[in-house]
């Protein structure tokens, strides 16, 4: 039964789906699974999971701008938006609305075209900010409640990628990367 209502809900956002011109993501709790590690000189390490990262590979493929919105700092997530060729790296964020909106004009992007990804209490200031305000299945409580959808994975173990999978399967792009694989087109 939880899962026929799952499947409901994402269904009554298909359009919403379609229509995303921008995605948004958190990155500790949404791209890693929030886990702080430090090495012995004392610099941050986070995990990122690869095949998050292949789906936004395929997002930035079909047209969708992508950024990272964080308030922590430290380089890595800096150097993961590199390797993934993401432009809109936005770290050390102490109000994530304002930088959501100054990003949303500058890329020419309305709010109905956005969608944010977050886990935590200080993502919910970006609700009125975007058309679909989704979480992690470990996201906390009140983001969870007050989400438009809940995804299936927890951050940094697949969420980001089932995501991608939603947005390639309302667009109609799915079913052939399914058959025939994907090969990076700038290689």
């Amino acid at each position: 039964m939880r899962s026929l209502l799952r499947e409901w809900h994402w269904h009554r956002h298909h359009k919403k789906l379609i229509d995303i011109q921008l995605l948004v993501l958190d990155v500790d709790g949404v791209l890693t699974d929030g886990g702080l590690w430090l090495n012995q000189d004392g610099e941050l390490q986070k995990r990122f999971d690869v095949r998050d990262g292949l789906g936004l590979r395929l997002l930035q493929q079909i047209g969708i701008s992508l950024a990272f919105l964080s308030g922590g700092q430290g380089g890595a997530t800096e150097r993961r938006a590199q390797q993934l060729g993401i432009q809109h790296c936005l770290v050390g964020v102490h109000d994530k609305p304002q930088a959501l909106v100054a990003l949303q004009r500058q890329l020419q992007v309305t709010l109905e075209q956005t969608c944010f990804v977050g886990d935590d209490l200080n993502d919910l200031a970006v609700r009125n900010h975007v058309g679909l305000l989704l979480t992690p299945f470990d996201g906390c409580q009140p983001m969870r409640h007050q989400a438009d959808a809940v995804l299936c994975q927890r951050g940094g173990h697949g969420a980001v990628r089932e995501l991608a999978e939603r947005i390639l399967q309302a667009r109609g792009y799915w079913a052939a990367l399914q058959r025939h694989g994907w090969r990076d087109q700038n290689v």
